[in-house]
């Protein structure tokens, strides 16, 4: 599992420059797009909160872990929705818009990658961290 983390390390930056190219570049100039960066921290939270609330023998489990998916969707299509929303009120160009939604995509393959390759270890603990 040693050589993955470099490449999730890379998704990582490539995804934060293509967001950073949708507001730098010369010809956008508008920063309005890095508010996107608050749902990059906030997508993970709720499928955490549930991992560590449940037990897998218990019934409810399903049932939260359901609604952390349910939160969980929610914010990756308001991070979606956000540059779109931007480009139409014309506070971004549809270039930025586009390379923001460029950058969106890779940084969350970049999250759902690592809970892929971290979340299935039973025995994983944040303490190796």
């Amino acid at each position: 599992s040693w050589g993955i983390k470099p490449d999730l390390s890379f998704g990582g930056a490539v995804g934060l420059m293509f967001l950073m190219l949708g507001c730098a570049l010369p010809i956008y100039n508008q920063y309005w797009p890095l508010f996107v960066l608050f749902f990059y921290i906030l997508s993970p939270i709720p499928y955490c909160i549930a991992r560590r609330l449940v037990d897998d023998t218990d019934a409810m489990s399903n049932a939260c872990k359901e609604l952390a998916i349910f939160l969980t969707t929610g914010i990756v299509v308001s991070a979606f929705g956000l540059p779109i929303v931007f480009a139409r009120a014309h506070l971004i160009e549809w270039g930025a818009c586009a390379l923001v939604l460029t950058g969106n995509t890779v940084i969350f393959a970049t999250i759902l990658g690592f809970f892929l390759v971290f979340g299935s270890n039973d025995d994983f603990s944040w303490q190796q961290w």
